[in-house]
């Protein structure tokens, strides 16, 4: 199924005595680019976060949000550092005579102070909270599928309908190349017939201009490419897995012939088709961008 770059999920529960919410959401980008803001003391989970998301997201900027809040009391220990605690009071001290302050120094004034006082907790079962997390990333990813999916049916049916619209324009030039020839004929014929009088045209010398000026404007191998262009497209819009760099190729491709038959074309007409079919063609390229 075609999918969108663009989607949001989020989900929330309270596993093991922790609450932990987990927030995904991605952009378009040309290859998989995730970044990601964990509480702090989580940071092992980001490796396995993005290796997680990397199975079910093949482009996009991807930026992850995991908030974990322990709802239990766990154990823990208080660790006072002796050295630093001295070389604090020792300096306080020092500034207490050389300026004569009032001595107010206390326990609570210097415990505030940087690294004083650390807190270690028991060591985290990083394997058990990952499960934890991950089941609740699931439901995050699932949310943000099925946006990506929904989105992607919209971007089909959108350059799906500018296809055919396309296809409908080439079949026009179609039509239009051989008159072309015809036109140029009869104009060829009325003004050599203006500078030679009433002299007899010479039939082999004008069969052989149209045929020079028919080569030149012919069109046909580039619309026939571009018909083949689209059928290519078509059905990479039906296949699985990611296919908005293939895309994106042929569409490139397609945009080479409408340049290409609008460098041939002799007439006006056939030059404003191609103009409405570069048009469309750039319309599509800006929707295919967002697709994974």
């Amino acid at each position: 199924m075609l999918k969108s770059m663009t989607g949001f999920g989020r989900m929330e529960a309270v596993k093991n005595g922790r609450e932990i919410s987990v927030e995904i959401k991605s952009v378009n980008h040309r290859y998989f680019e995730f970044s990601s803001r964990i509480s702090r003391g989580y940071d092992f989970l980001e490796s396995k976060l993005k290796a997680y998301l990397q199975q079910k997201l093949f482009r996009g900027k991807v930026e992850a949000f995991i908030s974990i809040e322990t709802l239990q009391d766990t154990a823990a220990q208080v660790h006072v550092n002796y050295p630093l605690a001295e070389s604090y009071l020792k300096s306080l001290r020092e500034l207490r005579d050389r300026y004569d302050l009032r001595d107010d120094i206390s326990v609570m004034a210097v415990s505030r102070y940087p690294d004083i006082l650390t807190v270690e907790h028991e060591p985290e079962d990083e394997e058990a909270l990952w499960n934890d997390v991950k089941e609740v990333a699931e439901g995050a990813l699932g949310a943000l599928l099925a946006m990506r999916e929904a989105e992607g049916v919209n971007l089909k049916k959108d350059v799906l309908s500018r296809a055919e619209c396309i296809l409908q324009m080439v079949q026009k030039v179609e039509e239009r190349s051989p008159q072309t020839v015809a036109e140029y004929n009869e104009k060829l014929i009325a003004r050599l017939h203006e500078i030679l009088g009433d002299t007899t045209v010479d039939e082999e010398r004008l069969l052989t201009e149209a045929a020079i000026f028919a080569d030149k404007v012919a069109v046909a191998e580039e619309t026939v490419r571009l018909r083949s262009h689209f059928d290519q497209f078509k059905k990479l819009l039906d296949s699985e897995g990611p296919i908005g760099r293939k895309l994106d190729f042929l569409v490139q491709e397609m945009n080479r012939e409408a340049n290409t038959i609008g460098s041939k074309a002799c007439d006006t007409q056939i030059a404003y088709l191609v103009v409405d079919i570069k048009a469309e063609i750039e319309k599509i390229r800006e929707q295919i961008q967002n697709i994974e």
